[in-house]
């Protein structure tokens, strides 16, 4: 029997198990199965993906690493949320002695900062809205699933993401639409789907179905292409809160139509949930 040491941790709802890379090792699995095991809710410990810390990572521009894989077993390019829980770990632990550093990601370069005990700052880098890039092979700005046709904003924070702005209520679209609009055709690495509802020019609400993992109370990365979408349709500031259904974060984002190339930040909290042991 192998007893495995493991750290729940959550933002905003949005959760993870952390392991030690030492702790992987003792499992013998690869790690797309043992997230899809660990991650179970109802034969595991439940989580919307599971996060290594790899210490040694290959970019010279980099302190620290990470494997992040979803609780299906797939791997996402990046996390907001989960590097917010990454950053308030590996700076508890000491395996980082200092409270701004360098991750590296599948999406690049990530910069988080301590702000204080749960309070976390990220830059998540520059948004992508090149199409080849995010990628999205559509042919027209809308998609059509089941009986309805949406207007969409697609964009990269990394991970691709279709923004959709509504009157309705988000949840309900997400829940049911969102399925559809992951696997849609113009997508064709999947995409996360935010369903987006603009309360003011300084506050929205989002819902969200990610890629890889269904609805999930929060998206760091949804929350930070959906005020890119916002500011871009001159529907907010640069400066936004947005409220998640596990609650808010803040976002802001110098750019504009002009100039893209500016870097994003999210703003929120990370909490421990338990630590524990799981046996295999």
């Amino acid at each position: 029997m192998k007893k495995i040491k493991f750290t729940k941790m959550q933002g905003c709802g949005n959760d993870f198990v952390i392991m030690d890379y030492e702790e992987y090792e003792k499992t013998g699995m690869k790690m797309s199965d043992l997230a899809k095991k660990i991650c179970d809710r109802h034969f595991g410990i439940g989580a919307d993906g599971l996060i290594i810390p790899l210490l040694n990572p290959d970019s010279d521009n980099a302190d620290l690493g990470w494997y992040f894989y979803n609780s299906d077993g797939t791997t996402a390019q990046m996390c907001g949320n989960g590097m917010r829980c990454f950053a308030k770990y590996v700076f508890d632990k000491k395996i980082i002695d200092k409270k701004e550093f360098s991750v590296q990601t599948l999406a690049g370069i990530i910069k988080p900062q301590i702000i204080d005990e749960n309070l976390i700052k990220v830059n998540m880098g520059t948004p992508i809205l090149e199409e080849k890039k995010i990628p999205f092979w559509g042919d027209k700005k809308e998609i059509t699933v089941l009986d309805r046709t949406f207007k969409i904003f697609p964009v990269s924070m990394g991970n691709p993401h279709c923004v959709i702005f509504t009157e309705d209520n988000p949840m309900e679209l997400a829940e049911k639409f969102g399925p559809y609009v992951e696997k849609h055709e113009f997508f064709p690495e999947k995409t996360n789907t935010e369903f987006v509802k603009v309360i003011s020019k300084h506050e929205i609400d989002m819902r969200v179905y990610e890629r890889g993992c269904g609805i999930t109370l929060a998206c760091g990365t949804g929350a930070c292409a959906s005020v890119v979408a916002c500011v871009l349709n001159n529907l907010t500031e640069q400066k936004v809160k947005v409220n998640l259904l596990g609650g808010p974060v803040f976002v802001e984002w110098q750019g504009n139509k002009e100039n893209l190339d500016k870097d994003i930040f999210l703003i929120g909290s990370a909490n421990y949930s338990f630590f524990g042991e799981y046996v295999l």
